[in-house]
């Protein structure tokens, strides 16, 4: 009989419900747990073969009729910004982002609240409570931390930090070829920042300055608006089944 390691990792198949990007489609997901000794080193193949992090859990789709969910990840050394996005970072000049450990506090769960209740109000994140958020940062065996932007202030120049009130924080996880956004999330009334866009752009530039080639975005879907922002960075890689393909301006 074959032997396994204790911490060889196990893959699981969710059940069918109802797909949150393209109406009329199931989705199913295969998934594996992150922990242990290994974890760090399966999140980086996982990640580079198209899984996503969500906690202690690394998952992709695996719907039977569909393959719309496709990896995608910025060519860092190659990427120029647009017009439209050299606004939005003028826009934004006022912020600073400072990469802090991934402790959760209650300012966060507050401007967290406040983007589900006005972005995702009928999303499956909608009931998290402020223990649901501090597992979401806090339970990972990666190399992870937030990004937390704030406004600059007098001793922003001498400090590197902002000051008042977080208006947007990015979980980010580090690899060994870039930096992946877990999840985001900004100040709905400031809808005019384009802040989405913004942290993108910053998470950019972070890993430009860290010398690492790839920035992952996640899944792009062709056809669902909510996905559409992600196909604006170029040039970019998209995972096909022959493997990574570029994608240049489209």
């Amino acid at each position: 009989m074959t032997s396994h390691p204790r911490d060889a990792p196990q893959f699981y198949l969710t059940a069918p419900s109802p797909c949150p990007y393209l109406p009329g489609q199931q989705e199913r997901k295969v998934f594996t747990h992150l922990v242990g000794r290994r974890a760090r080193d399966l999140n980086e193949i996982l990640t580079q073969g198209g899984f996503r992090r969500s906690q202690t859990i690394a998952y992709r789709p695996a719907c039977e009729t569909c393959r719309a969910c496709i990896s995608v990840r910025v060519v860092v050394g190659d990427f120029a910004t647009s017009d439209s996005q050299r606004r939005v970072l003028k826009r934004n000049r006022d912020l600073v982002g400072q990469a802090q450990p991934n402790r959760p506090a209650s300012e966060q769960y507050a401007l967290f609240r406040r983007y589900l209740d006005a972005r995702h109000g009928d999303g499956g994140m909608v009931d998290m409570t402020v223990l649901d958020y501090a597992m979401m940062v806090e339970d990972s065996h990666v190399e992870t931390h937030l990004v937390v932007y704030r406004k600059r202030g007098p001793d922003t120049a001498i400090n590197g930090r902002g000051t008042g009130a977080p208006i947007a924080v990015c979980l980010t996880d580090v690899l060994s070829d870039g930096l992946s956004m877990v999840y985001s999330f900004y100040e709905p009334a400031e809808a005019e920042r384009s802040l989405g866009t913004y942290m993108i752009l910053d998470h950019i530039e972070r890993a430009r300055s860290l010398g690492l080639p790839y920035l992952y975005l996640g899944y792009w879907v062709e056809g669902s608006r909510k996905m559409q922002y992600k196909a604006k960075f170029t040039p970019q890689e998209r995972l096909m089944p022959n493997g990574w393909a570029r994608v240049e301006e489209v």
